[in-house]
């Protein structure tokens, strides 16, 4: 399983989002441009001390996210405009979970290839999440359900 950003808006998010893939081992998928700055380093700096065991691939744009993901897996994209909820879907261990902008979701373009159209149903009168807390209830799920949390290490069960 794997996590996809497009063309994130907020530094913050990436960097959370980077923190989020390498604390649940998984990769993380950036397709540029971003509505900021993006270079390694800044990467390195977003993603502090889990750098060293996140494993981020930058893409120029979507077409060529589109070809290096080719075959990987089905497309999930978390969407308001969809109408299945994510809770109800059957996620499988190659799927690529895609998000979209904070500020703008995704195009038409990006809805069209997705393989299948999930949301995260919310309260009445709320708009969206945020789009890292919106990744770690779908990456929870996703997991969940096809059984590939990471296993805790022994200091981590100790008391």
């Amino acid at each position: 399983m794997r996590l996809a950003l497009f063309q994130p808006d907020i530094p913050q998010n990436l960097g959370a989002a980077i923190r989020l893939a390498a604390c649940m081992g998984v990769a993380l998928d950036v397709i540029e441009p971003c509505g900021f700055p993006l270079s390694d380093a800044a990467v390195r700096r977003a993603a502090m001390d889990y750098a060293a065991i996140a494993a981020v691939r930058r893409h120029a744009g979507w077409t060529d996210f589109r070809a290096e993901s080719a075959g990987a897996g089905r497309l999930v994209l978390f969407t308001t405009r969809a109408a299945e909820p994510f809770h109800d879907f059957t996620f499988r261990p190659s799927d690529i979970l895609l998000f979209g902008r904070e500020s703008a979701g995704v195009p038409d373009e990006v809805h069209a290839a997705a393989d299948a159209r999930v949301v995260i149903p919310l309260a009445p009168g709320a708009r969206s999440l945020n789009v890292v807390t919106a990744a770690t209830l779908a990456l929870g799920e996703g997991l969940r359900q096809i059984k590939a949390f990471p296993a805790a290490t022994a200091a981590e069960q100790a008391p």
